[in-house]
């Protein structure tokens, strides 16, 4: 992996603007920082990323590898991002065949800034058999207790959504950016960057955003297969989690939650008491 080629233009996710408030009275406010990053493959236009900043390489490396485009770490020769141009360019030593067929292929999908999906991932069947992992409620609640101490981006200048790598209830590795696509790609290319062996290996991802077919996809392929959410489910979302095996755990705020796809996996070992009016 040392041989790789690898800029590091990590930006600030935040800057300072004047404001108005309900008051009158004017004051510095923190606003999350949104940069453009177009990337190329190979000297082939692919996209453009609105984005925080903080990780550009992790981010472009991760897209690349969720979009099927590059298959293993081995490929990458040089990831360069130059703020200036606004721009990444990535060298592989190798490329799909069919990579102009698959860029014609393009879903826009749900993610905020609106994601896209190349060459009709959301058809594949070829998914790699997931593990069933076994999330006792307990956990839960405690993982969701342990991401509170996270959020920085969010919590100084809100319009921002965090990802997170967990192992149980322990948070692994976190990541905020402008859209919840960006935040998990990062999380793929830091998996691939940072090496993918460890002591306890990821086996809950956690997102502050929709569960939709997209989010669905991109954790299945990093051979995750509990996905957590405090925000709620996509229909899609929920027919690819039946497809790869995905249990999904939506609306996960305090003590409640939305399970779905649990049957088996998911042991109620902390059920809070019901309170007057609460609906069973």
């Amino acid at each position: 992996m040392s041989d790789l080629q690898l800029s590091h233009a990590r930006m600030p996710t935040t800057l300072e603007i004047e404001v108005i408030d309900e008051f009158g009275a004017s004051r510095d406010q923190a606003i999350a920082a949104e940069r453009a990053l177009t990337l190329y493959l190979n000297r082939r236009e692919i996209v453009t990323l609105m984005t925080l900043g903080a990780e550009p390489e992790a981010l472009v490396i991760g897209y690349l590898r969720n979009q099927g485009l590059i298959n293993s770490y081995e490929d990458l020769i040089a990831v360069h991002v130059d703020w200036d141009v606004e721009a990444a360019a990535v060298i592989t030593r190798q490329e799909p065949e069919d990579l102009a067929e698959r860029l014609g292929q393009r879903t826009v999908t749900t993610g905020c800034g609106q994601g896209t999906v190349f060459g009709r991932l959301l058809e594949t069947t070829d998914m790699t058999t997931l593990p069933e992992t076994i999330v006792k409620q307990s956990v839960l609640y405690h993982l969701l207790e342990n991401l509170g101490a996270y959020n920085e981006t969010y919590r100084s200048a809100g319009a921002v959504h965090g990802c997170a790598l967990c192992h149980q209830d322990q948070v692994i590795d976190f990541i905020e950016d402008v859209g919840r696509h960006n935040a998990v790609d990062t999380l793929a290319g830091r998996q691939w960057l940072q090496g993918t062996v460890v002591d306890e290996p990821a086996d809950i991802f956690y997102t502050t955003g929709r569960l939709t077919s997209e989010m669905v996809l991109k954790v299945a392929q990093m051979g995750i297969s509990v996905l957590v959410s405090r925000s709620g489910v996509t229909q899609k979302g929920v027919e690819l989690a039946q497809r790869f095996g995905v249990m999904l755990i939506a609306r996960a705020k305090g003590r409640r939650f939305q399970a779905i796809g649990s049957a088996g996996r998911l042991v109620h070992d902390a059920i809070p008491s019901k309170r007057p009016g609460d609906r069973r």
